[in-house]
């Protein structure tokens, strides 16, 4: 174990004075020379030698006692090995009570100052306490933020004397002491092309192609790498390849997050370590309900760089067990587990209620690209959580400041895709419109066009910014360095269009030029449409086809004019009779089936999304009779009877039903 002199008026003993010293002693005792050359000789020693005091001791002054089998002898004739090693034992003994004190003591400080004063008080340093007092020093500063030490600190005297040891002699280093140092002073931005640095991180290199290093070692190794940026996949490799040898049961919790990292570190070959990842995969459901937020939420991440979508079983045990940590996940922990989420599209009602509890109470103080993110996820998975949709109504609100014009977009997509207004919509759209007047050319073309075609879907229509929309300058933006514009902007495009023509028959400014229009929003890639449900469908046809009495008098997913697919037309005469659906003269009265399967309304519930309530608003605007066919409606008709009876009454007046029975 190496020792670090840290007082500067520590004397050095010279060969004289040591044989005055032990002459003096010659007579004395063998435990009372022990103390007396502990006493005078240990600071000099501590800093000239790596070995424990006992073991100079025993061989510098006991070499009369050698036997030949090993043994050192009494001088009465008896073993002196017994007296040695009571006297080891109990050195040892003082030193653990010792260290116990020093961590103890250590984790109680709060300040880089009051490590540094404290440890000035030690005449000599273990090399793993001072390690451990810069990973104090690591542990106090991370508290106020991710900065770099304060000048104080750099310039501080004993500070200077750890990191000076620690760069003059990592070989005398233990290997924890070794790695503990260089990841806290990574941690603490050391300058990394500084020889304090490069030099521990050569004496790691020189021990890892050795081996033989420790599960622990080599997982903050590989950690404190990857914080560096400076060996590539090399180094990172060569550690796989050793915790590749050793067994997943004797690694901690911090060790499986620390591989899974490492791992991630390395995507372009997790190709060769899949077979290895999925012995980690599995192996990981034995210790989820071990894992701290931040294990969980590390893991989450690395499952996502790592792709390892097939890994569901563990995915879902995890996302059980971030339940009970939503309220104490950080700002960036949160994140990290809601981007998990977004990604491997996994939701369920407990995390929700629990987000709404996190949400509700600390909105205001939560980060912006939180905030964005909560919104993203109840997008992606289409729900509608009024506590979560309210509160973040309020913040934008309160706190419009704080989100840049993406977020903005971002945050505000949602309501129309959920086709909800929060009690305060007027308050948010009038806060909206303010931003938009005063930045909105700072708006990606993209994210604007999402942003007041968002609006549209919920009848708050941007009328005072259709006309920029529309003009040839935004839509080159919109274009950009693309041969033509996609379709999903097209799309946008055309239905806030068609919005301006049907719900704001007042906006006179410039038009859509037709080729920028689409001919219909039910598209394979992006649609603005959701298909309808085939088996839903299917269902229906045989109810209309007994109700009608023939297939020909319905026609299934019509394209009108107007871009929109109507999922079954029926064609009524003046009278109210059912023409056939090839029929072109004496139509009277279309109706429209809107046969809605879960898909077209918002994750377990009854509530239309956005876009399906904007195609049934324009649908009756343009003359249709819009009928809705819900699957939560059919899902409780029990026979075929029951099916055409509920037809019947959703279709007919009860006169023209008589004449369809007769």
């Amino acid at each position: 174990m190496a020792l670090i002199t840290l007082r500067k008026n520590l004397y050095r003993v010279s060969d004289f004075q040591m044989h005055r010293a032990l002459a003096a002693l010659k007579n004395q005792p063998l435990n009372h020379v022990h103390k007396v050359v502990k006493e005078r000789l240990c600071p000099w020693l501590c800093s000239r030698q790596p070995e424990p005091f006992g073991v100079r001791f025993h061989h510098a002054h006991c070499k009369k006692f050698h036997s030949k089998n090993g043994n050192d002898l009494h001088p009465l004739g008896g073993p002196v090995f017994s007296q040695v090693s009571d006297c080891d034992r109990l050195e040892q003994n003082v030193k653990n009570e010792e260290s116990q004190m020093f961590y103890k003591r250590l984790s109680n400080l709060t300040s880089s100052e009051e490590v540094l004063s404290f440890i000035s008080t030690m005449e000599t340093l273990p090399d793993t306490m001072a390690a451990g007092a810069l990973q104090r020093i690591c542990e106090v500063e991370k508290k106020d933020g991710d900065q770099g030490l304060p000048k104080e600190i750099l310039e501080n005297s004993i500070f200077q004397a750890l990191c000076f040891q620690f760069e003059k002699e990592p070989s005398q280093l233990s290997n924890t002491s070794l790695v503990t140092a260089l990841q806290a002073l990574i941690l603490l931005h050391v300058d990394p092309q500084s020889s304090l640095l490069l030099n521990l991180v050569a004496e790691c290199q020189n021990r890892l192609r050795k081996g033989g290093m420790e599960v622990r070692n080599l997982c903050i190794l590989g950690e404190s790498l990857i914080t560096l940026h400076s060996s590539g996949c090399v180094t990172l490799e060569l550690i796989v390849n050793q915790l590749q040898g050793e067994k997943l049961e004797t690694f901690t919790p911090e060790d499986i997050v620390a591989l899974y990292r490492i791992l991630q570190a390395c995507t372009e070959k997790v190709d060769e370590h899949q077979t290895f990842l999925n012995k980690i995969n599995n192996f990981s459901l034995s210790i989820v309900s071990n894992l701290s937020p931040k294990l969980i939420s590390q893991m989450l991440t690395a499952l996502v760089v790592l792709d390892q979508s097939q890994a569901f079983p563990l995915i879902i045990k995890l996302g059980k067990y971030v339940v009970r940590h939503v309220p104490h996940f950080t700002n960036e922990e949160l994140r990290r587990v809601l981007e998990a989420f977004i990604y491997f599209g996994h939701h369920d009602t407990f995390f929700t209620k629990a987000l709404e509890h996190r949400v509700a109470a600390v909105c205001l103080t939560l980060d912006p690209e939180v905030v964005c993110r909560v919104m993203e996820y109840c997008s992606r998975e289409l729900i509608l959580s009024k506590p979560i949709l309210n509160a973040v109504a309020e913040t934008f609100v309160c706190q419009t400041e704080k989100f840049s014009p993406r977020q903005i977009s971002a945050l505000m997509e949602p309501f129309g895709k959920l086709n909800y207004l929060p009690p305060n919509a007027s308050a948010l759209f009038r806060k909206l419109e303010n931003v938009l007047f005063t930045h909105f050319n700072y708006f990606p073309p993209k994210s604007l066009l999402k942003l007041l075609h968002s609006c549209s879907l919920n009848e708050c229509h941007p009328v005072n910014f259709l006309a920029k929309i529309f003009k040839p300058l935004f839509l080159q933006r919109l274009q950009g360095k693309e041969s033509h514009l996609d379709t999903l902007s097209r799309a946008q495009l055309t239905q806030l269009f068609l919005a301006s023509v049907l719900e704001c028959p007042f906006y006179k400014g410039p038009k859509l030029l037709p080729k920028y229009q689409v001919k219909s929003f039910l598209t394979p890639c992006c649609s603005l449409e959701t298909p309808v449900d085939s088996q839903l469908y299917r269902y229906v046809k045989i109810g209309l086809t007994n109700l009608l009495g023939a297939r020909l008098y319905f026609a299934p997913k019509v394209l009108t004019p107007y871009c929109y697919t109507i999922d079954v037309e029926i064609k009524l005469d003046e009278e109210g009779f059912v023409l056939p659906s090839t029929a072109n003269e004496d139509i009277h009265k279309r109706i429209a089936l809107c046969i809605d399967g879960p898909k077209r309304f918002c994750s377990n519930s009854k509530h239309l999304l956005g876009k399906e309530a904007i195609k049934q608003r324009h649908l009756q605007l343009l003359g249709y009779q819009v009928v809705q066919i819900p699957y939560h409606e059919i899902g409780m008709l029990k026979s075929r009877r029951e099916l055409v009876e509920y037809l019947q009454r959703k279709l007919f007046s009860q006169n023209t039903v008589h004449w369809l029975q007769e």
